[in-house]
């Protein structure tokens, strides 16, 4: 460090600033001419700043050992008090450990793996891993479920790659291969993995790599015609920040794909200063400038700023600060560096978590010689197609996307609209025709006509959609004379001959596996239908309670009647008499109060306290077995159908091996049955006169049987071991995910509740939340019973201090009046009384 004269007070103090680059690549070289653009229009702005930042440059050759050396070299002739560079991972790891050391601050344009632990490391670029949460967004809006990462074997990729598969994996996208691929690696290595994952069935790939590396790897992917229609491909901002650097011949082999770059608004500044960089630097054939040369530059406005502000704040002069060098120094000027925050050319610039905060990045499509933007996303997880406009999918907030091969992805609704005529929407058709799915044939316009709750649900969600798509409802049958077979109707969804599926369709593993269900717009679970018969158990009043329960109630009972005697016995002539009148008393009174019908009068406040508090407890215990016995009652039924009798089932539904193996029901005891009024006719049978005692189906079919005999029938449901029904798509379509979103809204704000009250009307009231209600035990209770005993305790403890009481005040009235005295002569020998 020096002042600018020798005989005089310098007007300012430079700084010296280490500068780290790449001199002889085309980013270095842009980075260096920014930054000095940076340090001269900072200062002609703040000419009244006491600082001066000098840049002193060293060039890496592109090796990162070079960078390290460039460093040290830098702090111990120069003594720098800051340095800024880094093109690379590996650079940046080695300048984050000699930052750390010689307490300096580090402002790198690359990231590194566990940045967190280096203090004095700043990242002036944004954040890599923000974008990953906008890969997530676009690839699940898009209706796709299985991805492959590609990514480049170094540090940075290999925590990329991680953070990758976990994120995705909590968006429920599956991860088919994570593939490394090394720095080095040669053209047959490129190829060989290439064609490991064209043989795989994921078309998906998300490429985390530097610009070298992906110019290879998309050149490679091309000569295997990974670029042809039916590939996806999207890239990160590591190598889309580059773009511009690649060649002709590297671009040309990108053509479709997506990348998610760092935004750089629009301003008048940027324009400025961009016409400046071009008249001063117009050897530099650059066809637009990089993302790394803005933040570069922001980055040194903010280290000139907080020079200023650390030399304000700690008040040294050039040979103070020449000869100290503290700590004291490096930790204010890190300090005042993670507080600076000003809208730079990059927009706003501050850090969080020592990193530059992310305020948007932009989507870009390969097209043509150059890239072509198609919209925003931002961190709160929205697309735009204008920055200020948010939406909540790529496809209201994207411009059309032309993938390889030239496929163009559209958004939903328009891909409908543009590839389809209509949508076909395929609709069973079955001998037993109920309110879930009616199909009727009209003569005079040959068509099918379709209503029903599935139908109207199923036109609700698309009408919240805003889809102005016509839809086609193609009724499917068997060309027999039998019911239809539900797993080959769907499979024709599997084949493509349907563009949807809707109708009475339970959701199964096997079925999964080759369509893709929407969330169920119905109950989950089976449930048991009975007709409502009298109980035949004998002892069926007992069970309510367990047997510590029922011991511990009769003996509360009794302490009731015996704390109320103590507390009455000297008073209330109610509670005298014989031995035998006064228990009969204590039992009459403590187990009348069971039905209130207690008459004894009480004349202690003690005592109507204790009854009062055990009332409660009586009450809530009555009201507790009434409705367990209810329960009991109703279920009892059910038992006695599974025990001996017949059960019934509808015939083609998978709800018969479900009863076999979560019920343990026997086959041989199971009858299928196909309408509703079979099921009511079985029923009012019996199993005696060759019917059932009890029906078991999914929970939705129940409630349409009582809908029709709301009356008689009672319902329990059992175990949630189905998963109710759902609507049909093929595998990968867009509409599957945004049709589930829309049954989530016609849920919470009750349009499926009207929707079944339309259909089904009110159910029966005899309906049980269980198929085996739970007695009332001890444990349950036991806070009854503690406040109720806590309250005789303390009636007796105070009647006991009145007793006493009494006995003591007694006494002294005896002494106060000699008779004590009078007595004890008579009571204890001379002798003693002379002593």
């Amino acid at each position: 460090m020096h002042s600018q004269a020798q005989n005089a007070d310098p007007p300012y103090m430079e700084i010296p600033i280490g500068v780290i680059l790449d001199m002889g690549s085309w980013v270095g070289k842009t980075v260096h001419s920014w930054i000095s653009m940076a340090v001269s229009e900072f200062y002609t702005i703040n000419n009244h700043y006491k600082t001066r930042i000098v840049l002193h440059i060293r060039d890496t050759h592109g090796e990162p050992l070079h960078a390290l050396s460039a460093a040290l070299d830098l702090l111990e002739k120069t003594k720098v008090q800051a340095i800024l560079g880094s093109q690379s991972t590996a650079e940046a790891k080695f300048l984050a450990g000699l930052g750390d050391q010689a307490k300096i601050p580090v402002l790198s344009l690359s990231p590194i793996p566990s940045f967190n632990i280096h203090p004095y490391f700043l990242q002036i670029t944004q954040d890599e891993t923000t974008q990953v949460k906008g890969i997530a967004s676009m690839v699940s809006s898009f209706g796709w479920k299985n991805v492959i990462i590609i990514f480049e074997d170094t540090d940075n990729g290999r925590d990329m790659a991680t953070f990758m598969a976990n994120f995705f994996q909590e968006k429920s996208i599956t991860i088919t291969y994570i593939s490394p691929i090394s720095t080095s690696a040669t053209n047959e290595v490129l190829q060989d993995e290439l064609h490991k994952l064209s043989n795989m069935q994921t078309k998906l790939y998300v490429v985390h790599a530097s610009h070298s590396l992906a110019s290879r790897l998309f050149q490679n992917a091309k000569s295997l015609g990974m670029m042809d229609a039916g590939y996806k491909w999207i890239v990160t901002s590591k190598a889309m920040d580059l773009l511009d650097f690649m060649d002709d011949e590297v671009i040309e082999s990108m053509q479709g794909v997506v990348g998610f770059k760092s935004h750089i608004p629009q301003s008048t500044d940027l324009q400025k200063i961009t016409l400046k960089w071009r008249k001063e630097y117009h050897m530099m054939k650059i066809k637009d400038i990089n993302t790394f040369a803005i933040s570069a530059y922001d980055g040194v406005s903010a280290l000139a700023m907080a020079v200023e502000k650390t030399l304000s704040a700690l008040k040294l002069n050039t040979k103070e600060l020449e000869t100290t060098r503290s700590a004291q120094w490096s930790a204010t000027l890190l300090n005042h560096m993670l507080k600076i925050s000003f809208n730079g050319l990059t927009g706003e610039f501050r850090f969080l978590n020592a990193r530059v905060m992310t305020q948007v990045l932009e989507i870009v499509n390969v097209i043509g010689k150059e890239e072509v933007k198609v919209g925003f996303w931002t961190p709160d997880a929205a697309f735009t197609k204008k920055t200020g406009e948010l939406n909540s999918f790529p496809g209201d907030g994207l411009e059309s996307i032309v993938w390889p091969g030239g496929v163009l992805n559209t958004p939903t609704h328009r891909i409908l609209q543009e590839n389809s005529i209509r949508l076909r929407v395929g609709i069973p058709v079955k001998s037993r025709s109920g309110n879930f799915l009616q199909v009727d044939y009209d003569h005079h316009t040959n068509s099918s006509l379709v209503s029903g709750f599935c139908v109207d649900v199923f036109q609700a969600t698309l009408a919240r959609l805003s889809l102005s798509l016509p839809i086609e409802f193609i009724p499917y049958m068997n060309a027999g004379v039998g019911e239809v077979n539900y797993n080959d109707f769907i499979y024709q969804v599997h084949l493509r001959q349907f563009d949807a599926a809707i109708g009475d369709i339970t959701i199964t593993t096997n079925r999964s596996r080759y369509v893709d269900f929407t969330l169920p717009y119905t109950d989950f679970g089976l449930a048991t239908l009975y007709r409502n018969e009298a109980t035949t158990s004998l002892w069926i009043f007992m069970e309510p309670l367990s047997s510590d329960l029922w011991l511990v109630s009769a003996c509360f009972f009794i302490l009731l009647g015996f704390v109320i005697w103590v507390l009455e016995h000297g008073t209330n002539d109610e509670f005298q008499g014989s031995l035998l009148q006064q228990t009969g008393s204590i039992l009459w009174f403590a187990f009348s109060t069971l039905v209130y019908a207690h008459r004894q009068k009480l004349e202690s406040n003690l005592s109507r306290f204790v009854v009062t508090v055990w009332l409660f407890v009586v009450l809530v215990l009555v009201a507790s077995y009434t409705a367990a016995l209810s329960s009991l009652l109703t279920v009892e039924q059910i038992q006695l159908a599974s025990k001996r009798g017949s059960v019934g089932y509808q015939y083609g539904s998978p709800v018969q091996g479900v009863i076999v193996r979560n019920l343990n029901f026997n086959d041989t005891r199971l009858k299928p049955y196909n309408t509703i009024e079979e099921f009511a006719y079985a029923l009012s049978a019996g199993s005696k006169k060759g019917g059932v005692d009890a029906i078991v189906d999914e929970i939705p079919y129940i409630k349409e049987f009582l809908a029709r005999y709301p009356s008689g029938y009672s319902m329990v449901t059992s175990e949630d071991i189905t998963n109710g029904f759902g609507f049909v798509f093929p595998p990968g379509s867009p509409l599957t995910p945004q049709i589930s979103r829309k049954i989530v809204e016609l849920r919470e704000d009750g349009t499926l509740q009207e929707l079944e009250k339309k259909w089904f009307g009110q159910q029966s009231d005899q309906q049980s939340n269980d198929s085996t209600p739970k007695i009332l035990t001890l444990k349950g209770l036991r806070g009854l019973f503690l406040i109720s005993g806590v309250s005789m305790a303390a009636a007796l403890f105070l009647f006991v201090l009145y007793y006493i009481h009494q006995k003591l005040h007694y006494t002294y009235l005896m002494l106060a009046g000699g008779k004590l005295a009078f007595i004890l002569r008579f009571i204890l020998p001379k002798s003693a009384i002379r002593s």
